[in-house]
């Protein structure tokens, strides 16, 4: 469950703590904590190319605002929430049967995609 960016900051001296990946094809790879400055959020992106995969991106952002947009060859959704460990889940994961077949493609299609928006 994601909550907005501007509910439940952690205390005065306490670090928000979110999970950090970049450009992943499964969410069981984008389980490494880390500790985000002050004012930071947690921020999850992920990029739904033609409905086979998702190239999913995590980690501690200075602003976030959610959205979601329909892409010529996908979509985009991305979720804010400022608990920690708060952005645990993504949108799906690959489908086992293309397994490393979809990685390739997506890591020539991320940059694309992602400097497009």
């Amino acid at each position: 469950m994601d909550l907005p960016c501007n509910l439940s900051w952690p205390l005065a001296g306490s670090s928000l703590k979110c999970y950090s990946c970049t450009a992943q094809v499964s969410n069981s790879n984008c389980k490494m904590p880390v500790n985000c400055k002050d004012s930071e959020t947690c921020k999850t992106d992920v990029i739904g190319v033609i409905g086979v995969f998702n190239i999913i991106s995590k980690g501690c952002a200075s602003s976030c605002e959610p959205s979601y947009q329909d892409l010529t060859v996908g979509n985009r959704n991305v979720s804010c929430c400022s608990n920690d460990l708060c952005n645990i889940n993504a949108a799906g994961s690959v489908r086992c049967s293309y397994g490393m077949a979809a990685v390739i493609p997506a890591s020539m299609l991320w940059p694309f995609l992602y400097n497009r928006l």
